[in-house]
């Protein structure tokens, strides 16, 4: 003969308490209305030093370093951290601190021929605790123990510790940042809403050490670090982009970068060059080409990447040429999306001027904010 369960009061109150609180919940997400995103609008400039810090109430930022170094047996080396900051359509007057109003990603990867590929990581989490955030008014971002933070004198202290490798910098900047575009306001289609705010940092002194395949090497190099913030950037039919950021021989710094539509022809393109006097040359979209000389296959992706390109601004052409191939980064598990980050030379008329990084973006898939 079965027995009746016994009836207890405290169970019953709270599952009726949580069937409550399930369906509060799920009325105030209903109700909710979207966050209203700030917008990028022409005639606005980059305000420094009040803009090094976070934009949340923009949809997407990044701050983005990249680098060339060396050890002390004279072995060149890549490197990349990047921080997003992405900022998602939940009710931001929810009150729960586990509302994920705020996402923050990071990608971390190094260069190194001897390795024969890529290697880098990749880390995501609600913003929050203390474990990942990005400050406003100054650039202080971090995922767990990755971090760039920016101190009163302008140089950053960067921090990673990833998967296979390990890498303690200081940047230490040298020239004035370059506002990209007009004054910070940089166009990226044809509608005057598709922009961003940009602003680089070329030419910034790297000193540290770098651990990884079982040493620990003290290296010195040349970073560029870019941060850029927007709600709005792609045009209808854009499927990604290519761009470029090199520290030329002479102090000069070189941008440049296009928009592509789905059959890989130019949608928008922009560049910029300062000399190391100062002086800024900005070209058009009619002025700026990235002509492919050579193509590498991706024996993970099956995705063909123009990986030698010449890059034309005006009448003048730079030849880039990739430290090694494969510097191919799969981050399906944040961002969703893959790409093709690497370290570059630069050269013009044979000789070499230069080094930088080679980003190119949607050639797996249509790229996706």
């Amino acid at each position: 003969m079965r027995r009746c369960p016994t009836f207890d009061p405290l169970r019953w109150l709270t599952f009726v308490w949580l069937v409550i609180a399930g369906l509060l919940i799920a009325m105030t997400a209903a109700n909710a209305a979207p966050p209203q995103f700030a917008q990028v609008t022409p005639g606005h400039r980059v305000r420094l030093p009040q803009d090094f810090g976070a934009h949340p109430d923009f949809r997407t930022e990044w701050w983005y370093a990249t680098g060339w170094l060396t050890t002390p047996d004279g072995k060149p080396l890549g490197f990349q951290i990047t921080f997003f900051r992405s900022a998602t359509d939940h009710d931001r007057a929810n009150p729960s601190a586990f509302a994920p109003t705020q996402l923050v990603i990071a990608h971390a990867a190094l260069s190194d021929p001897a390795s024969g590929k890529l290697l880098h990581d990749q880390k995501t989490a609600r913003s929050g605790f203390g474990l990942a955030y990005a400050k406003t008014g100054n650039t202080d971002v971090a995922l767990d123990d990755w971090r760039i933070v920016r101190g009163s004198d302008g140089q950053y202290e960067v921090s990673v510790d990833a998967r296979d490798f390990s890498f303690r910098f200081a940047l230490t900047p040298t020239q004035l940042p370059l506002l990209q575009g007009e004054q910070g306001y940089s166009r990226k289609g044809p509608l005057s809403s598709q922009a961003s705010y940009y602003y680089s940092e070329p030419q910034l002194r790297v000193s540290g050490t770098v651990t990884h395949a079982g040493r620990r090497d003290a290296v010195t190099g040349t970073a560029w670090l870019d941060h850029e913030w927007s709600t709005s950037v792609l045009a209808e039919g854009a499927s990604g982009w290519d761009w470029l950021g090199a520290n030329l021989d002479d102090g000069s710094a070189l941008m440049a970068f296009q928009i592509r539509r789905g059959d890989g022809s130019k949608l928008w393109a922009h560049a910029a060059l300062r000399d190391a006097n100062g002086r800024t040359t900005q070209f058009n979209q009619d002025q700026v080409n990235f002509v492919p000389q050579r193509n590498w296959r991706s024996p993970r992706t099956d995705a063909s990447y123009p990986v030698q390109s010449i890059l034309r601004t005006g009448a003048v052409e730079w030849l880039l040429t990739p430290l090694q191939d494969d510097q191919e980064l799969d981050s399906r598990e944040s961002t969703g999306s893959v790409y093709w980050e690497g370290a570059v030379t630069i050269s013009r008329s044979g000789k070499s001027v230069g080094r930088g990084y080679f980003e190119l973006t949607g050639y797996v898939k249509p790229l996706k904010f």
